[in-house]
C-alpha cells in the first residue's frame, strides 16, 4: 500500500503564486499542518517514507520523520510540475495575460505545457514511474510519499480515471492509493 501526502502550506499557496521548483519553505500554518499529518501517519504501519526533492515536501517529510522514526528518502520524480516561465508569478497576473492557458492549468489538462516548462503528461509519466518502482519493492511497503497537489492528482487520474482530475487535495492531506 502507498499513501501520498501533500506538503504543508507555504506563503506561495496562501498568496496564489506559482512555486514550481523554487525552494519555498513551509509557513507557520504549514508546519502545524505537517505536525498534524505526522500524527495521521503515525496511525499507519509504515515501512518507508519518501519525499519529493523540493524544499516544502522535504520539510514536511522531516517533520513526519521525527514523529514516525523513518528517514525520508528523496525521489525527484515526485516533484511538482516545472512551471517554466510562470514560476514565481501570481496566479491572477497569469490568468489576466493568458486566460485560456490558465484554465488549462487549473483543469490539469494532460496536453497542457507550462511555457518553457513541463507538460502534465511528462509529470504524470515520471510520477507513475516512481510509484511503479516503489510498488515493485514490497519490502518498502506500506510507504508514505510526501509530494505535491498536482503530483497526487495526476497519479490518481492515471490509476483511477478522469473523474479524479477535479479532486481537491488540501495541504497536508493524506490520500491512499
Amino acid at each position: 500500500m502507498i499513501h501520498l501526502a501533500r506538503h504543508g502550506q507555504t506563503a506561495y499557496n496562501l498568496e496564489g503564486r506559482f512555486q514550481g521548483h523554487l525552494p519555498v519553505p513551509l509557513d507557520e500554518t504549514g508546519r502545524a499542518q505537517a505536525r498534524a499529518l505526522a500524527e495521521v501517519a503515525a496511525a499507519h504501519e509504515l515501512v518507508s517514507l519518501w519525499s519529493s526533492s523540493l524544499e516544502r515536501a522535504r520539510e514536511t517529510a522531516g517533520i513526519v520523520a521525527e514523529r514516525i522514526g523513518l528517514a525520508p528518502q528523496l525521489d525527484p520524480r515526485f516533484a511538482e510540475t516545472d512551471c517554466g516561465e510562470w514560476t514565481d508569478r501570481w496566479f491572477a497576473d497569469v490568468q489576466a495575460e493568458d486566460p485560456e492557458g490558465f484554465a488549462r492549468f487549473v483543469a490539469t489538462e494532460a496536453t497542457f505545457r507550462f511555457p518553457g516548462g513541463e507538460s502534465y503528461a511528462e509529470q504524470t509519466a515520471r510520477v507513475v514511474d516512481g510509484l511503479a518502482d516503489l510498488q515493485a519493492r514490497p519490502e518498502q511497503l506500506p510507504a508514505l510519499v510526501v509530494c505535491h497537489k498536482v503530483s497526487i492528482r495526476l497519479a490518481l487520474v492515471a490509476l483511477h480515471g478522469e473523474h479524479e482530475r477535479a479532486r481537491v487535495i488540501p495541504n497536508a492531506a493524506l490520500v491512499t492509493l
